[in-house]
């Protein structure tokens, strides 16, 4: 008998007991066939990665064995890296010794162990008596280089934490400083020192007094002063030298050398003191005793609102700040503020650019805002809510609201027709939460209702069963804060040419460049009220255009699709004579106007007159062709004197680019006259009212340049016949900085107009989507429409919130067709479908009660064309008239009542898009609406883990058929200890037509990737099952997916044919794989980019037409079951006594019976189908005759 003391194992040993296989094996002739094959998908530890040592003997009679023990099926070993494997006589069962077993080996992959713990890390919070979090780390290291996916996972945690506090805040003054200078020479007077107070926090204080004040120059002063002065005599005080009759005089003029009427003269020193006006002609004149002046001539700029006041919510007996700000030239130097409308008294309240307020009470809840003016103009700021809680009440109500989830369409409640379930979900709305000091303008993060506790419930689908988390509870919580992101893409309003690499400001500021196709993405500050945007093209083709941008602050990713006008090619004319250019150029039409420049009116940037050959590039932006619409710069708004912001009705935009003979230098003109010929002017009260105005490309508000007189001329236009008159309104300016100018009219005759979106077209309350870009375009007036019926007039874009939108629009109440609208929905790039029009109007479908519908005259674009797409739909905006009951209750509210329209219940009259998702479904057990990233809940089942990051994966599926399929991915753990074989989520999508291959079709299926879960302590390896829907079998695998998930364990079985199933991978893998993964801040925006790339079959393109034969990951044959006879279901219902006794007969059969006596019924089959019965009877085994019969039935 061989001795073996030991057995010394070089490698990491893992005997073949941890396969349940036992450590040692008595020897018996049926070693060989008890040898199990290793289980790949639950041994993450050896799969794929070495082969078993051969089996050898092992004989110990005696020894210590003072190691670690292994108890395993009755025998006893022992192991280890150092000792290594051994086995004790002694100590076995009786009858068996060491030398009856023998033993083989199989190299562990790697031995990974722990590093030594970190130091601690600093304290979470800096801020002192205050509670934060210290952590500290290992790493986990394998002594082999080998690929991380091989590599097991160390035991245990790879960070702790604990509790850390700072010292309590402290204030203590700093030693006095030195006294200062005296403050006179002689005489008496006093001087000064000074000390700090050194605190560790604003909510502690100093006792005592920072500054102490000392007598001093008590020597008496000489009777004579002693100052000499060159020019004038010694002021009273002896400090300067003044000139008691001088009298300062001079002009002012512009930079084009024009007398500046009105302007205001003043010291440098003193800007806010008016020294004098300058008359008619530019001059002033006024005493003074200054001996020199020097002159600084500002542009005037209307004030404009910087830092909005916020939304607030405090308890009974708090106190809170709420801050304006504005900014313009001259600086505003006036703050108003205001509670509910109402003007708050300054002596009381005390209160400049902020408002405080002390000991709150509940009556003082409500809307506050500002007000703040200059010399040149107003402004308001908008309205914040302020909620002030009485004591004892909950901040945040408990109880959940209804939230109803979509079930998949195979999920039958049983005992209820609902197709819904309601989980439950938390008003994301502000509560008073423990904030660490009151007196901000911005309460730090803030505090919002949300989900204190979720618990697992079952939805019984019948069938199958449907897990969901449930909101039981809500609490007062930190606000997520989600990123607000601006996207889109800038074309031509022609011919959609991108504007490639153009420069992006905000205001003087550069923020980025647009890509190769014109792309952008603009990560904005939450606090941001109104966004505005200019494009500027380096190459000058395109126009500079200012845009204004909507937000969505609760993170949903806006997609905008920015027009820009292609610059009108220059001409060359001469700056000595007076050149006319035409504004509006129609084929069969007038020109809308007319820019007439007078000789030697054009000055370089220096203010020297320019003489010589100009190019002359002037643009306009014809209202006459609706094209143009989406391509106006700004958002055709003005301020008025009270600084509230109101609409304008355009009659043209043009932008002039006026250069020297090298196109180089930029030139300014003097006096320019604009003139709008008034036959374009369709409605005669506008006339009076015209005015010219220029674009400020900081703030997107057109201010007002000039009014407009009449004039009289005689004229021949396109098609006359003869010259006749015709009627001008001239207007006059100058072209300095700005380049953009509008001929508009401030309307009053306004409304709101009411509209909600859908998840689809059964319009229910609890399928309202948020974050939808509602656009209306106001069209020409009706008289205008004899014309030309695609004239427009303004536009407006709204966001659709928790309950819809209400879009401002102008109305008429005399003539209910005197102003159309054209109103559009898109969301992330995709446009919805409006309720149909035809080929009935249904007031159950539209949202619109008669008789207000026929008066409205809702029609959908596709109403006399089928053939048209169904995106928009066209109304006649008719005021309604409240003294009228059926029309109180919407679509069309009064400018005045904007808070009805805003607070409308859900079954009041409204106007509706949906989406078009009839064959698209999504399912997450932990609910999240994509368009309101405030919704996200952090849970281990959570489809999204990071709410500040999506991360969306896709597989492309091919199908071979002559229908499109419906594919299913389901979604559960797989690795995880929290999440293992538990389910995420269900996703549904039907194939898309491939229109350049006869039956095929494929889907672009999204999964759960793979990755850290909400946590982000471990990563999980979802598993992935992709079910198509119907007869089908699955003939092709991608051959790079199907290598990468064998390389990398464990490995999913996939022994059914009719679907698959995979581990998701965590690498990007991309279109060779058949895999397509985008991460973005916005989950909507990263599917629709994957989508996008998963229809192209690439990895970088987009597409929306299906190209199924590129970047595929799995092939399925889905052919369509051919019926040849009855089932057994339809024989049943039709003969079902003849059908259980062929079914009797047949069981008799299969059990080798004779069958006798049967009742003389028969089944009456097709002569066909009992010829093919009565062959089974004949058949030459039970076996065979029983496997036939069963295939024929189903």
């Amino acid at each position: 008998m061989l001795e073996l003391n030991k057995v010394a194992l070089l490698l990491s040993v893992l005997a073949s007991a941890a396969l349940g296989q036992g450590p040692l094996r008595p020897r018996s002739p049926s070693d060989k066939s008890r040898r199990a094959a290793l289980n790949t998908f639950t041994d993450t530890q050896t799969t794929g990665v070495t082969e078993w040592t051969s089996w050898f003997n092992i004989d110990h009679p005696g020894g210590n064995g003072d190691y670690e023990r292994w108890r395993r099926s009755g025998s006893i070993t022992g192991r280890g890296l150092e000792k290594g494997f051994w086995c004790i006589n002694r100590e076995q069962p009786q009858g068996r010794v060491c030398s009856n077993y023998h033993v083989r080996f199989q190299c562990h992959p790697v031995q990974s162990y722990w590093t030594d713990w970190s130091a601690w890390g600093p304290c979470s919070t800096t801020v002192c008596n205050d509670v934060g979090i210290q952590v500290r780390q290992r790493k986990c290291v394998n002594t082999q280089p080998m690929p991380l996916l091989l590599v097991p996972a160390c035991q245990g945690h790879h960070s702790e934490r604990r509790e850390c506090s700072n010292p309590p805040c402290t204030a203590k003054w700093s030693p006095w400083g030195r006294w200062g200078m005296c403050s006179v020479t002689c005489g008496g007077g006093r001087r000064i020192r000074r000390r700090t107070c050194v605190r560790s926090s604003v909510t502690v204080q100093c006792s005592g007094r920072p500054a102490e004040i000392q007598k001093c120059g008590r020597s008496p002063c000489p009777a004579k002063c002693q100052l000499r002065c060159t020019e004038g005599s010694p002021s009273e005080d002896c400090s300067r030298c003044s000139c008691d009759n001088h009298i300062l005089q001079g002009e002012v003029h512009s930079v084009s050398g024009a007398p500046v009427a009105e302007a205001l003269v003043a010291l440098a020193s003193k800007p806010k003191v008016t020294l004098a006006r300058t008359d008619a002609n530019g001059q002033f004149r006024q005493h003074h005793r200054v001996s020199s002046v020097r002159a600084v001539l500002k542009s005037a700029e209307k004030p404009y609102i910087v830092k909005h006041p916020e939304d607030k919510v405090r308890y009974e007996g708090g106190r809170v700040m709420l801050c304006c700000k504005a900014t313009g030239s001259p600086a505003p130097d006036k703050y108003y503020w205001f509670h509910n409308g109402t003007l708050l008294d300054r002596k009381v309240y005390k209160y400049e650019e902020d408002l405080v307020l002390w000991d709150l009470k509940p009556e003082q809840s409500g809307l506050y805002y500002c007000k703040t003016s200059s010399s040149a103009g107003s402004i308001k700021s908008s309205a914040a809510l302020l909620t002030v809680m009485a004591k004892g009440k909950p901040a945040c109500n408990s109880t959940p609201e209804r939230h109803l989830i979509r079930l998949p369409m195979d999920c039958v409640q049983p005992g209820t027709d609902s197709m819904h379930f309601n989980a439950g979900r938390c008003p994301h709305n502000k509560c008073a939460g423990s904030l660490d000091f009151d007196m901000r303008c911005k309460d730090g993060t803030g505090f919002c209702c949300g989900v204190q506790n979720m618990e697992s419930r079952i939805i019984d689908c019948g069938s199958y069963s449907l897990p969901i988390r449930a909101v039981t509870q809500c609490s007062c919580q930190k606000c997520l804060q989600p990123t607000v992101i601006v996207r889109g893409r800038v074309v031509t309003a022609d011919n959609d040419e991108p504007l490639r690499f153009g420069h992006i400001y905000i205001g003087k500021e550069r923020v980025g460049t647009t890509g190769f196709q014109g792309g952008f993405t603009l990560h904005i500050n939450p606090d941001t009220e109104r966004l505005v945007v200019n494009f500027v093209d380096p190459s000058q083709n395109f126009l500079d255009t200012p845009k204004v941008f909507l937000l969505d602050k609760k993170g949903g990713s806006i997609y905008h699709n920015v027009k820009v006008m292609r610059k009108k090619t220059p001409i060359d004319i001469n700056a000595g004579e007076t050149n006319s250019i035409n504004l509006g150029e129609i084929e069969g039409e007038d020109p809308i106007g007319q820019l007439v420049i007078p000789p030697n009116s054009f000055h370089k940037e220096n203010g020297e007159l320019y003489e010589g050959t100009v190019k002359a590039s002037v643009t306009f932006i014809d209202p006459r062709n609706i094209t143009t619409a989406a391509a106006a710069p700004g958002d055709l708004n003005f301020v008025d004197d009270e600084g509230d912001m109101l609409p304008l009705r355009t009659y043209g935009m043009f932008s002039v680019d006026f250069r020297d003979e090298t196109n180089k230098e930029v030139l300014g003109t003097g006096a320019v006259q604009v003139l709008l010929d008034t036959q374009h002017v369709k409605m005669e009260e506008h006339i009076p009212k015209m005015k010219l105005w220029s674009l400020n490309p900081d703030t997107g508000v057109w201010e007002e340049e000039s009014d407009f007189s009449y004039t009289t001329t005689t004229a021949g236009g396109h098609g006359r016949s003869k010259r006749e008159d015709r009627t001008f309104l001239i207007g006059n300016m100058e072209i300095r900085e700005r380049r953009l100018f509008n001929l508009d009219v401030p309307e009053n005759r306004r409304c709101y107009v009411k509209v909600r979106a859908y998840m689809s077209d059964k319009f229910l309350s609890s399928e309202q989507l948020e974050g939808v870009v509602i656009t209306l375009i106001n069209l020409e007036p009706k008289p205008g429409f004899s014309s030309n019926p695609r004239a427009w007039g303004r536009f407006d874009s709204v966001i659709t919130g928790t309950n819809g939108a209400c879009l401002p629009a102008f109305c008429d109440a005399q003539r209910p067709d005197a102003y159309t609208a054209y109103v559009t929905a898109m969301m992330g790039g995709e446009e919805l479908e409006a309720a149909p029009s035809s080929p009935k109007m249904n007031p159950n479908i539209i949202g619109v009660s008669q008789p207000y519908l026929d008066k409205i005259d809702y029609q959908r674009s596709d109403h006399e064309d089928p053939a048209l797409k169904k995106t928009a739909f066209k109304i006649n905006l008719a005021k309604p008239n409240q003294n009228n009951f059926d029309e109180t209750n919407g679509p069309i509210y009064p400018y005045v009542n904007l808070i009805g329209c805003e607070n409308a219940p859900f079954d009041a009259n409204h106007f509706r898009f949906f989406r078009v998702e009839k064959d698209k479904y999504e399912y997450n057990v932990v609910p999240f609406e994509e368009n309101d990233l405030t919704t996200w809940t952090g849970d281990y089942l959570s489809w999204w883990p990071n709410p500040q990051e999506f991360r969306a994966c896709f597989i492309k599926v091919k199908i071979h058929g002559q229908k499109e399929v419906m594919v299913r991915s389901k979604n559960s753990g797989g690795t995880h200890r929290e999440t293992k074989g538990k389910l995420y989520g269900i996703r549904d999508i039907r194939s898309t037509r491939d229109m350049r291959e006869a039956n095929t079709s494929a889907a672009c299926v999204e999964f759960k990737c793979s990755g850290m879960l909400f946590d982000q302590d471990d990563v999980d390896r979802s598993i992935i099952t992709l079910l198509p829907q119907g007869n089908c079998r699955r003939t092709g695998t991608n051959g790079l997916l199907q290598e990468y998930l064998m390389k990398h364990p464990p490995v999913a079985h996939n022994n059914e044919s009719h679907g698959f199933t995979m581990l998701a991978p965590f690498d990007p893998l991309g279109h060779n794989y058949g895999i397509y993964t985008v991460t973005d801040q916005n989950p909507r925006v990263a599917k629709e980019i994957a989508i996008g790339r998963c229809f192209d079959g690439t990895s970088d393109g987009f597409s929306r037409e299906m190209k199924s034969d590129s970047g595929v990951a799995l092939t399925f044959s889905c052919p369509e079951r051919k019926i040849n006879r009855e089932s057994l279901f339809q024989r049943l219902q039709t003969n079902p006594g003849q059908t259980l006794s062929q079914m009797a007969r047949d069981m008799r059969e299969s059990a080798g019976l004779q069958v006798q006596g049967l009742s003389s019924q028969m089944v009456a089959y097709p002569s066909e189908q009992r010829g093919r019965a009565q062959s089974r009877r004949v058949s030459s085994t039970t076996r065979r005759r029983v496997s036939t019969q069963t295939q024929q039935r189903q």
